[in-house]
């Protein structure tokens, strides 16, 4: 559970770095390809290209493109129209995408799951009562797409590692999971990109160095593997750590101007959306016994 902590801490910060020195100021899918290239420079000359199953191969590019590459251009085009701290209480929300999936997995419909989603809707509409617009719901759906492909990546890599077990250390196939988010980054970037909105300041530069190197280099290749240590449950609440810090961070250092009424109260809501998909879960679990 160390990794897992550590990341979490790691993401906490990193939320408040890009809401303060990335966000508006620095082409978002310049941002995100800047992250993955420097994460491939750490992992590429670590990774082990023979002894790998094609099929491990393959499937860990499908993981990464998820995880990370579509999972961080939502993200950062969501910074567009939220502020820090509601980008940080709607990425609460990934432990019910996780329990989404692993019942699509089993074949099973969950009605619990459907009712939490609608009432974390509500929870998202309270902290913005005052000023609801299309953007603020496109920037809703843009971090709902974010928590399913990050979750994704994490029910699909604790999967694909128990099926396909090795000798090699984990470092030396994680390598592939970089390519794979590189796959849908660059694209995305050659598209979409602005290249009039490049870094221009050493701050900015240095925090794409800190976020390629310890979020996305580190960070990521050790939550995945702490995911495979530990159980789902505790997966979910080490999902959930970096909000409360995150949200601590922001409003004690750059935001103290939050409503935080609103936002104590829509957070409140969201939250409960999470107990009642929990209840859905443990409800299922005793019936099927």
């Amino acid at each position: 559970m160390g990794y897992l902590l550590i990341v979490a801490l790691i993401q906490a910060y990193s939320f408040n770095l890009i809401g303060e020195y990335l966000a508006g100021h620095v082409d978002s899918y310049f941002a995100v390809l800047a992250r993955v290239v420097l994460a491939l420079i750490v992992f590429l000359p670590l990774t082990r290209w023979r002894q790998v199953e094609p099929r491990f191969m393959r499937a860990m590019l499908v993981i990464g493109a998820l995880q990370f590459g579509i999972t961080y251009v939502c993200l950062y085009l969501s910074f567009r129209v939220l502020t820090v701290p509601e980008v940080l209480l709607f990425t609460i929300l990934t432990p019910l995408h996780v329990t989404l999936i692993e019942d699509a997995l089993n074949r099973r419909f969950n009605p619990w799951a459907l009712l939490a989603a609608l009432v974390a809707v509500a929870g998202a509409a309270v902290i913005r009562f005052d000023s609801i617009n299309p953007d603020f719901f496109i920037g809703f759906l843009l971090l709902q797409l974010a928590n399913f492909t990050y979750a994704a990546g994490q029910v699909l890599y604790k999967h694909l590692v128990a099926r396909h077990p090795s000798d090699l250390p984990h470092y030396r196939r994680f390598g592939y999971f970089y390519l794979g988010a590189l796959i849908v980054v660059l694209p995305a970037f050659l598209a979409f990109g602005n290249a009039r909105h490049l870094p221009t300041t050493n701050v900015q530069w240095g925090v794409l160095l800190f976020l390629g190197l310890c979020p996305t280099a580190l960070g990521l290749y050790w939550w995945n593997k702490g995911a495979c240590l530990v159980s789902g449950g505790t997966l979910a609440v080490m999902n959930n750590l970096h909000v409360p810090v995150g949200l601590l961070l922001n409003l004690l250092i750059w935001n103290q101007d939050e409503p935080l009424g609103r936002l104590f109260f829509g957070g409140t809501i969201i939250l409960a959306s999470l107990w009642l998909s929990r209840l859905g879960t443990q409800r299922s679990a005793l019936n099927a016994t």
